[in-house]
Order: structure tokens, then C-alpha cells, then sequence
């Protein structure tokens, strides 16, 4: 890693297959950071652990996280690569930083009253200093720059505060980490059901992933919301089309896009033949990425290097922290 380039982190829950708007959301940008910036990409098995506790899967879904990452265009020789349960050093910060957090403040968060709303019976105190361990994630490689959607926002705001509080406490060690988009709106990928965003956990059938097969996107697209179309020329689009015109402004050809603009404002639109056309755009931008998947996941000893290569990278960053942290504190005893 070079001593002059930013810090950023990142990671993603292995909780399900990543799509579309994992990619344009996140991957994309992932992939411009890493020439630019210090880059450390993990694959969070741990937190995963708060609401999943079945691991039977966990091996399968970390390894095709992995592959997906990589599929993408993530380089393990530009990026630090790793699954988060291999970086030792995290169990330690994230003790120090417990003794910090409050529970009341730990109760007010967002993600645990829903978390809480969903598994009643599983409100555990991994869930409850969730925030805790994500601020861990950062602050271990003293990241200035953190790409997060609006979710997640309440969580980076907590890092700050805990940044701020253990320097308050024990002496300058931590940067406060910021937001980080590119300067622009991040892009939210609308499910096909005109309802919200694309998401791996809520509606699979209005998501298109970046491991379904060609006939799966044609159906998926194929059932996308519509209506009987505009009745008079240059109509406002209803926010379910809107979003149709949206995804074909992703993957479809500039050409393309202005003529079903132009078809739609003379009131001339056809829906059937717009999702054609979507569908095979959609297939055509999808089908190279899945491949690369598929050969990646089948290829085990290559992901198995590139997740003992990342952790290597994180944990000379990450032990370089602790030194510090140990030394502000004053537990390091032997010098």
C-alpha cells in the first residue's frame, strides 16, 4: 500500500448473491478507487453472524462474495482483499472500543430497532454494538473515506463519535472518517416492481443478480410493472416507468434509450417491445460478468490465496493501529 494514497474501507454482508445495484451502487466505484486510493475491500462474515447465525452456508456465500468482487474487476494486487474474520486484530480494537459505547446510545440506532422488530428472538449483544464493530472495520486501517449508502449513514456518524471519544480520552490516534460517493449521487438500482430499490433480501423477483441466467432476467423484465402507456404526447412518466428508462440509461445504448424517450413522449410507446429490448441488453450485460463468477468460484485454491494474500495486507495495516492504540491507552507493558 502506498504511503501517500487516502484510506478507504468498504464491505458487504455474505448474507445472499450480490446485483445489480451492488454493482452500479458500489462495485462500480470500487473498481475506479482502486487506482487511486489505499483500498481495503472486506467480505463481513462477523456481522453476518448477528442475524445468520446458521453457518452452514457461510463458506459458500463468503467464497462467491469473493468471486463476485473479483469478477468485477477488483485487483488483489491493487486492493486489500480479505474476509474480516481473518483480521486478529479486530477482536482486540472492537473490546477497546466497546468500553467506549453506551447502551443507550447503542439502542437509539436505526438498523438494531429493526433488526430488533425482525429477530425477537435473537436480539443478542452482537446486534446491539453492530455499530461497534463496523466502526472497528474503519477505524482499524484509520480509513478516511468510506462509500456507504443513506442506511448506513447513522452507523459512520457513531465511528466519528467514537473516533472522537477515544481521542478525547487517550490522545490523537484516529482520523474521523467521511462519506464518500465520488462527488455525485450514488446510484440507486429500482427494483422492477416500482417499488423502492433493488435489494438481495426483500423481493428476489423484481431483482435482477449477477449470477441469474438469461432466461431469469427475460422473465424477470418480462413481468416488470407497466401500464397501457401515456395517452396524450409529452406525458409525465409514472415513477414505475421512469424506472424502466432508468435501467436502460445502465446497460442499453444511448440510441436506444432516446428513441423509446422520443416513442414515449409522442404516446406511441410500446411497453411489450421496451422490455424486449431491456431484457436483452440487460442479458448481454450480465452474461460475461456471470461467467467470470462461475469460473472464479470454481476455482478454490485461487480464492483461498487471494483471501490469505488480503488478510496478510490488512493485518500489517491493522497491527500497525494497535501499536498505536496500545501505546495511547497504556497497556503495552513490554516496550
Amino acid at each position: 500500500m502506498e504511503k501517500n494514497k487516502k484510506v478507504v474501507l468498504s464491505g458487504i454482508r455474505p448474507t445472499g448473491d450480490l446485483h445489480l445495484g451492488n454493482y452500479f451502487g458500489a462495485l462500480a466505484n470500487y473498481i475506479k478507487m482502486q487506482d487511486e486510493y489505499n483500498c481495503y475491500f472486506m467480505v463481513a462474515d462477523l456481522h453476518s453472524l448477528t442475524t445468520h447465525p446458521d453457518t452452514a452456508e457461510l463458506k459458500k456465500n463468503v467464497f462467491g462474495v469473493l468471486a463476485i468482487y473479483l469478477a468485477c474487476g477488483l485487483d488483489p494486487q491493487k486492493v486489500s482483499l480479505y474476509c474480516q474474520s481473518q483480521l486478529r486484530q479486530t477482536g482486540e480494537l472492537y473490546l477497546y472500543l466497546n468500553m467506549m459505547s453506551y447502551k443507550g446510545e447503542l439502542e437509539k440506532t436505526v438498523t438494531f430497532k429493526e433488526k430488533a422488530r425482525q429477530h425477537p428472538d435473537n436480539i443478542n449483544a452482537g446486534l446491539l454494538t453492530y455499530p461497534v464493530l463496523m466502526a472497528t472495520d474503519i477505524l482499524i486501517h484509520r480509513a478516511l473515506y468510506v462509500p456507504v449508502g443513506k442506511d448506513q449513514e447513522q452507523h459512520l456518524e457513531m465511528t466519528r463519535t467514537f473516533a472522537n471519544r477515544f481521542n478525547h480520552r487517550y490522545g490523537e490516534v484516529f482520523p474521523a472518517p467521511y462519506a464518500f460517493n465520488f462527488n455525485k449521487e450514488l446510484i440507486k438500482v429500482p427494483g422492477l416492481n416500482g417499488e423502492g430499490k433493488m435489494s438481495k433480501s426483500t423481493n428476489e423477483s423484481a431483482t435482477i443478480f449477477l449470477t441469474d441466467e438469461d432466461e431469469a432476467i427475460r422473465k424477470k423484465i418480462k413481468k416488470a410493472k407497466t401500464d397501457s402507456g401515456p395517452t396524450e404526447p409529452n406525458s409525465i412518466k409514472p415513477d414505475y416507468i421512469e424506472n424502466l428508462f432508468q435501467l436502460m440509461n445502465l446497460v442499453s445504448a444511448p440510441n436506444a434509450v432516446i428513441a423509446y424517450n422520443e416513442k414515449f413522449n409522442n404516446a406511441a410507446i410500446r411497453y411489450g417491445e421496451m422490455k424486449e429490448q431491456l431484457a436483452e441488453d440487460m442479458v448481454q450485460f450480465v452474461a460475461p460478468i456471470r461467467q467470470k463468477i462461475k469460473d472464479i468460484a470454481n476455482d478454490e485454491s485461487y480464492l483461498i490465496r487471494v483471501i490469505k494474500d488480503g488478510a496478510e495486507k490488512a493485518s500489517e495495516s491493522a497491527e500497525k493501529t494497535l501499536g498505536e492504540v496500545r501505546r495511547a491507552i497504556g497497556v503495552n507493558y513490554t516496550g
